[in-house]
């Protein structure tokens, strides 16, 4: 499992910032917001993770590059005026299934738990040497690190309403759901939507 490899740091960038500017959780100097950018931020590590599970796949998507917004934008309805204007660059790097996955993370409770077990159990054990950020645990034995995705709190959800309503975010999890749902070994959802 690639993990913290810095080479996907430019893709879970991208891509949290792309899925943050489409479903915002207020204006950008607001504390919701944060709340809903950290939320994304997990779904997306979680799914990068998935996506690209080793070293190599990693460093392979640093090489060729993860493919873009255009697409996403579309479905979104959240194209830029000018994809080649100077601020704009930061598109390129972002990766279209991640941000499908990171949907259906956000908009399934218990898919994102199998997600981010899978994450888990695929991480090599820690060895005894000093870390600068120790895997620390929250109460429920869950790590700290995706407890927001997992188990967000009341102002959590408030903070991304958008981010996490399924009929919103359908149209972008829809895209690549099957085969998140391969890679996890799940059913899909057949729940007929409330009224």
């Amino acid at each position: 499992m690639a993990g913290p490899s810095t080479a996907l740091s430019p893709v879970i960038a991208a891509s949290t910032h792309w899925l943050a500017r489409a479903y915002p959780g207020g204006e950008s100097n607001t504390v919701a917001h944060t709340l809903a950018e950290l939320q994304a931020r997990q779904a997306i590590t979680v799914a990068a993770w998935l996506r690209y599970p080793t070293e190599i796949d990693a460093a392979l998507v640093a090489i060729a590059g993860p493919g873009g917004s255009a697409i996403l934008d579309w479905k979104a309805g959240s194209e830029p005026d000018d994809e080649f204007a100077d601020g704009e660059g930061w598109r390129t790097w972002v990766d279209e299934v991640v941000v499908s996955w990171a949907a259906c993370l956000l908009a399934d409770p218990l898919l994102a738990r199998r997600g981010v077990d899978a994450v888990i159990a695929a991480m090599p054990l820690p060895d005894q040497r000093p870390r600068p950020h120790s895997r620390r645990t929250a109460t429920t034995g869950m790590p700290a690190e995706f407890r927001r995705l997992l188990q967000p709190d009341a102002r959590d959800r408030d903070a991304a309403a958008l981010l996490r309503h399924p009929d919103l975010l359908e149209p972008i999890a829809d895209m690549h759901r099957d085969a998140l749902l391969y890679l996890l070994d799940a059913e899909p959802d057949r729940t007929p939507l409330a009224a």
